[in-house]
């Protein structure tokens, strides 16, 4: 979806400790024999649990070789960004004052923006395709370019998942926003947002999701991992959620009977490092991020191995809200079709992995 650069991302942090329900899990559940854990909502008795920490994050990994890696990981995976990824940390060089930044630890309700507001400043709304700490900062060379490129003031807004900047959308709450395929299917037919444009990679505006696993292991088939423990990233996610559970729907199996428990890691990044750390036993995560890594360290090709590869789907777009005005929406296209015209700008695409924004297809977003 998108390749955040991690060079100076911080690394991501793990919850100590044991895994622990989300709010929205049942806690009721027991299984013969074994001590009681969650399920996700909707599931029948004896189907595997989905388990997370309270805020998303993944359990400590033991100390060692492996923890070293994974911190290399986590610096290699810095040049990821991809349509929702992004990356270099740090404010603009020149400026003393800080870009302004809605911090996940603190979030509030986005008050009702006012006329003035509206035409006077920009709400940029971006996706947790990569750890929070990483999205945001992937996204400051960008914020800053377009505060100086269209003259008014930039805020980044993020949320944890893909359901609450959905929201931010269908309340007019920002302007612009960078969202997973997924969403944005969920959005079309809501009528929540609209296309504006699309990031092209690779020459190409589609990408596909890989089946992961460690290379140690002794999973080398879909068929392998009946019974395992399985990472998928956020329940609207397409590569990270809804195509995995078709794959296994095709086979005449539900996800929950499939796997022996399934977790949610709530990013492209932390379910990468999740099978490396071992916390995992494999992970359905985005290509085009799992392709960087590998390129940024040749190493790593030889820790992982990959099961399956998806079709082609319709890359992560850029929407705005369908009530946007019409001036504001033609300048927000004109801006980012041109980006790639100015040598900063062009810059600034390259370290996002990207090489310009077109315009979309959608013809390219039937979901499974």
């Amino acid at each position: 979806m998108a390749i955040p650069t991690f060079a100076h991302q911080r690394p991501i942090t793990r919850a100590p400790g044991r895994l622990e329900a989300g709010p929205e899990l049942n806690r009721n559940h027991r299984r013969p024999g074994r001590p009681s854990r969650p399920t996700a909502p909707g599931s029948r008795p004896g189907a595997a649990a989905v388990l997370m920490a309270p805020d998303g994050r993944l359990p400590q990994p033991a100390a060692g070789h492996n923890q070293q890696i994974h911190a290399a990981l986590y610096v290699l995976l810095a040049g990821l960004w991809l349509l929702l990824f992004s990356a270099c940390a740090g404010d603009p060089p020149g400026d003393a004052h800080p870009l302004p930044t809605v911090q996940l630890d603190r979030l509030v309700a986005l008050p009702e923006p006012s006329a003035e507001e509206q035409f006077n400043s920009l709400k940029m709304a971006v996706a947790a395709i990569i750890s929070p700490q990483g999205t945001v900062n992937s996204y400051r060379p960008l914020q800053a370019y377009t505060e100086k490129t269209l003259g008014k003031p930039v805020q980044l807004v993020q949320r944890r998942t893909y359901q609450e900047v959905n929201e931010l959308l269908a309340r007019g709450l920002v302007d612009v926003a960078f969202v997973c395929t997924g969403p944005f299917v969920t959005g079309l037919k809501e009528g929540t947002m609209e296309m504006l444009v699309v990031p092209q990679v690779n020459g190409k505006i589609t990408y596909q999701g890989v089946f992961i696993v460690s290379a140690a292991s002794r999973i080398t088939t879909l068929e392998g991992l009946r019974g395992k423990v399985f990472a998928l990233t956020d329940p609207m996610s397409n590569t990270g959620y809804l195509y995995p559970m078709s794959v296994i729907q095709a086979r005449g199996e539900s996800a929950e009977d499939f796997f022996g428990r399934i977790i949610f890691t709530y990013s492209h990044d932390r379910s990468i490092a999740a099978v490396l750390d071992g916390v995992v036993d494999g992970a359905s995560v985005d290509k085009i991020v799992f392709d960087h890594a590998l390129n940024a360290d040749p190493s790593l090709r030889e820790r992982f191995q990959i099961l399956h590869v998806s079709r082609e789907f319709g890359i992560p777009p850029v929407v705005v809200p369908p009530g946007i005005d019409p001036e504001r929406k033609r300048q927000l296209r004109e801006f980012f079709l041109n980006i790639h015209h100015d040598p900063e700008g062009a810059a600034i695409l390259a370290e996002l992995g990207m090489e310009r924004f077109t315009e979309g297809d959608l013809k390219l977003y039937r979901l499974p």
